[in-house]
């Protein structure tokens, strides 16, 4: 019983991972995930395949360019790189990974703790530096006790 169990289990796992390796066989999904990672050079502002301009100038021709790179056989990132050199940097949707570009994924998270340690620190010595703590309490402070609680009830009074 329990080698009919464990037989289905491999068997099952078998099939899952033969269906994962297949789900990028698609020759047409390299197409898609490069051609989603370039923005349209006509200056409108849309990743290059969605780019919905009637007559645009540009998608047209560089969807042609990059269909002769994949079937040339380059990689991902000598694609990108391609069309960077031909275009200009701003052609890529998010900066590649590697080299200097390393610096647009690390920087917005490095000042962001910078700063949250900064501002820490800040008030640490403003704390510090003051040298007393004032306590607050709930009720708020306790300016004339009780005569000014006699005189509110009496003022209040109808």
């Amino acid at each position: 019983m329990f080698r009919l169990g464990l037989k289905r289990w491999l068997h099952a796992c078998a099939v899952c991972l033969l269906a994962v390796v297949m789900l990028g066989a698609e020759p047409s999904s390299r197409f898609n995930k490069v051609g989603h990672q370039m923005m349209c050079a006509c200056g409108c502002g849309q990743v290059l395949l969605e780019c919905n301009h009637v007559g645009c100038p540009d998608s047209d021709r560089m969807i042609g360019e990059l269909r002769a790179q994949i079937n040339a056989g380059g990689t991902d990132t000598s694609i990108l790189n391609w069309f960077a050199a031909k275009y200009g940097a701003t052609i890529l949707a998010a900066p590649i990974r590697g080299g200097f570009d390393n610096v647009a994924w690390i920087a917005p998270m490095a000042v962001f703790l910078l700063a949250t340690v900064g501002v820490g620190f800040l008030i640490r010595m403003w704390t510090l530096r003051s040298g007393r703590h004032v306590p607050v309490s709930a009720a708020g402070p306790d300016v004339g006790g009780n005569e000014l609680r006699e005189r509110i009830r009496r003022e209040t009074e109808y």
